[in-house]
């Protein structure tokens, strides 16, 4: 097989953004190819984890690897660059994280994630399903390391190896797995009198956020809002608080994260709701909903960016009816209400603190 470099392939973000000093990959994602370069990969026994924009499916598609897909917006990214780089679909296969894997993996690759609790769902998923001479590759940049990367790594595997650093990035390797019980994956929180249920993963992991705490403090239901939508929903705890002051609205709960919407779909009761695995409201007709509530994302990884942000508050008008609302909480200093002017015809602060501001933007 001839050897790629990096420049063989062209590998865009998507989203798209006009932010140049962001990446669709960084040094860690080369660090794991050079490892990889250096075992012998057999075809058809490799999964590939958090590879957000496809850079390691593109490069690793000869390889036919299975690629684990959390985020609707990664699976769509990584199709945008197979095409756009002419390689063949059929040689990738995708599946959720939470789905048992129907081979055995001979070889795990692993971009380690902000998130440490989804590090370690993904290292119990995928140690389940190695050979026993399999192993781990997980890389990431030295500036986000953290002990408890290398503490995780050894819950699951004897051997526990860090490379030397190179381009400021790191790999560990993972070998010889432990025979260990199954694996909690689902946290806990009281909220309210209600216990919530999440995935690891999840945002928020120990209690409910702090914005969605000051927004439900805040949120009430007008008669006349009989269909609903939780943008961004999370666990669905702001969904679950519209669903308690009227049973009988039709609630939507969509987030890009299928471990969230798995999440929410454990909280909320399922009569009239519904609940959506997408990254844009472009499944929704126009003027469908009379409330829009979110907690809008604006951390992705270790970034801070809001256009994706803006770019659903463009899709939210669109999907309001005429006199509908749509309400949202924010960190003070995003100041998104310059954003929601351009877009909203009235723009008013219902509530606000020295963190966090409630935005009601009518159409």
């Amino acid at each position: 097989m001839k050897k790629n470099t990096f420049f063989d392939f062209k590998i865009s973000r998507y989203p798209s953004t006009e932010n140049r000093s962001l990446k669709a990959w960084n040094a860690a994602d080369e660090h794991l190819l050079q490892h990889i370069e250096a075992l012998e990969i057999e075809q058809k026994s490799i999964a590939i984890y958090n590879d957000r924009f496809g850079f390691l499916s593109c490069f690793l598609h000869a390889y036919a690897p299975l690629v684990v897909i959390n985020y609707r917006s990664q699976k769509k990214a990584i199709y945008k660059n197979i095409e756009s780089n002419q390689l063949n679909f059929s040689t990738l296969e995708f599946l959720p994280p939470l789905f048992q894997l129907d081979k055995k993996i001979k070889t795990g690759i692993i971009k380690v994630p902000k998130s440490l609790d989804l590090f370690r769902l993904q290292l119990s998923h995928l140690s389940n399903q190695m050979q026993e001479d399999g192993v781990i590759l997980a890389a990431f940049m030295t500036k986000y390391f953290s002990k408890k990367i290398i503490s995780i790594a050894q819950e699951f595997f004897e051997k526990v190896e860090q490379s030397k650093a190179w381009k400021k990035s790191r790999v560990i390797i993972l070998q010889k797995k432990k025979s260990i019980k199954k694996v909690d994956l689902i946290h806990k929180i009281n909220f309210q009198g209600v216990v919530f249920q999440q995935y690891f993963g999840v945002f928020s992991a120990n209690h409910i956020d702090y914005a969605s705490q000051f927004f439900i403090e805040h949120l009430q239901l007008k008669k006349e809002e009989k269909r609903v939508l939780d943008l961004a929903c999370g666990n669905g705890v702001l969904g679950k608080m519209i669903q308690l002051q009227n049973p009988d609205c039709e609630i939507h709960l969509m987030d890009d994260s299928f471990l969230a919407v798995q999440s929410a779909a454990l909280n909320l009761e399922k009569e009239n709701t519904f609940f959506h695995y997408n990254d844009s409201l472009e499944i929704f007709e126009n003027d469908f909903f009379d409330l829009v509530i979110s907690n809008p994302p604006f951390h992705f990884e270790h970034e801070t960016n809001i256009e994706v942000a803006i770019r659903l508050f463009h899709e939210v008008k669109r999907c309001l009816k005429n006199g509908g609302r749509f309400q949202l909480v924010a960190s003070q200093h995003l100041n998104f209400k310059t954003h929601l002017e351009k877009i909203f015809s009235q723009i008013n602060i219902t509530s606000e603190n020295a963190k966090f501001v409630i935005y009601e933007c009518l159409k």
